[in-house]
């Protein structure tokens, strides 16, 4: 078989077709192009609602939860161990939310070669005083330079610095609690614990997350503050967060610190499953509907081929008559789609980096996320990969069916015909 003949062939049954085949391949160049400015702003939205919720939350997660015991004391008793008990009105056992020999504990985990890092918090709930107004929320007491390295909190810090907290009695506030008790930074909050303790700290920032429930109730203090606020002593600590190298082991490892250190633990997955959800439905959806786009094209080549062999029923008859072979007449045609894909495709994928390059940089700002500017757009090569495969795999189907009818045309019957 003379692949450059029917090579050459191919490319000027095209142009002799010309407008035919710039239709097909605009088609082609269309539905690619939109493949991957779906796909990467798809992505890209994704990865802002990650950074948003997923990324600050910690692979995993070491604290005390209240629950009832396990075991109640009638279960223990060796007279009514092999009985059936009812037990009514069963209450929680309070074990305290601190975590007893905490150092030890992060002292243990820094070691551990699969951790990159761990930092320690206390979570308490607060009542923010303005005037004979009171206000709950929340105060997250953190190891300030642990945070910001595996969290980088710094990010919705719209007034301030975080490191600022590393000063005795200060605080960040959320933007929403700030607008509601007209605090600015310097300003002084007055803070009641629940076990009142009245405590006067300096605003040294202010933070926007986007979430509105959050900004309007949540605040940071360093650990040492916080524990005077609480009256605690300086190894009091309720939580230990954990950030791993791979993220994939997160909940092998809850499951084994959980046994190991005798506390509860969540890790990311189970904590954000909402979000996870959210976002391989997007993913989905993206994909699908380049996906359709392209079966759309190939269609429109399908038809074209088809109309073609049509017309050209009397140059296969040659071409058979000459000596070419029903496969040499396949190739010449699925030649063809190829052609018009690969051209097709290629335009398409610089259109769509050029589309995804437009929307990146349009503005987009709220308030509600301080730190968006633009329209998230997440580049990667492996979308442009796939919708080459993509484009190819479609335009050769489209054109095989046809290439086949051109094939099995009976030169004899043609000629006689004429």
């Amino acid at each position: 078989m003379n692949y450059t003949l029917i090579l050459n062939i191919a490319t000027h049954l095209l142009l002799a077709r010309l407008k035919q085949t710039i239709v097909a391949a605009v088609g082609v160049t269309f539905s690619i192009a939109m493949f991957i400015t779906l796909v990467s702003f798809m992505n890209g939205l994704n990865d802002l609602l990650d950074g948003l919720m997923l990324n600050r939350t910690p692979h995993i997660r070491l604290y005390n939860e209240i629950k009832p015991s396990e075991n109640q004391p009638i279960s223990l008793s060796k007279e009514y161990k092999n009985n059936t008990n009812f037990i009514n009105s069963i209450k929680p056992k309070d074990r305290g939310k601190s975590i007893y020999n905490s150092k030890a504990i992060i002292s243990y985990l820094k070691k551990d070669p699969r951790i990159i890092d761990v930092a320690p918090k206390i979570t308490t709930p607060v009542f923010f005083n303005s005037g004979t107004i009171e206000i709950s929320g929340t105060i997250n007491g953190i190891e300030v330079l642990s945070e910001e390295k595996l969290f980088k909190i710094s990010d919705y810090i719209i007034d301030g610095n975080v490191v600022d907290l590393l000063q005795n009695n200060s605080i960040i506030i959320g933007k929403g609690l700030a607008d509601k008790m007209l605090l600015t930074k310097g300003d002084v909050i007055k803070i009641t614990s629940t076990r009142g303790n009245l405590s006067s700290l300096k605003i040294v920032g202010i933070s926007q997350i986007g979430i509105a429930d959050i900004d309007d109730s949540m605040s940071y203090t360093s650990l040492d503050t916080a524990q005077k606020v609480l009256g605690e002593p300086t190894n009091y600590i309720t939580d230990i967060q954990i950030k791993l190298f791979d993220m994939s082991l997160a909940a092998a490892l809850a499951k084994e610190f959980e046994q190991k250190f005798n506390l509860d633990t969540i890790d990311f997955n189970t904590a954000n499953s909402q979000f996870e959800t959210g976002s391989k439905v997007r993913t989905i959806i993206s994909y699908t509907v380049g996906i359709v786009l392209l079966i759309v094209a190939g269609f429109g080549i399908y038809n074209i081929l088809n109309m073609m062999i049509y017309e050209k029923m009397d140059s296969i008859a040659i071409l058979k008559a000459t000596g070419f072979s029903g496969s040499d007449v396949k190739w010449i045609f699925v030649s063809l789609s190829l052609i018009i894909g690969i051209v097709g495709g290629l335009i398409g994928l610089f259109f769509g980096y050029i589309f995804s390059s437009i929307i990146d940089v349009v503005p987009f700002e709220t308030a509600s996320l301080p730190t968006v500017k633009t329209y998230p757009i997440h580049y990667s090569g492996i979308f442009y990969l796939i919708g080459i495969v993509f484009a190819l795999f479609t335009t050769t189907i489209a054109g095989l069916f046809p290439a086949l009818k051109a094939s099995k045309v009976d030169p004899v019957e043609i000629i006689r015909g004429k």
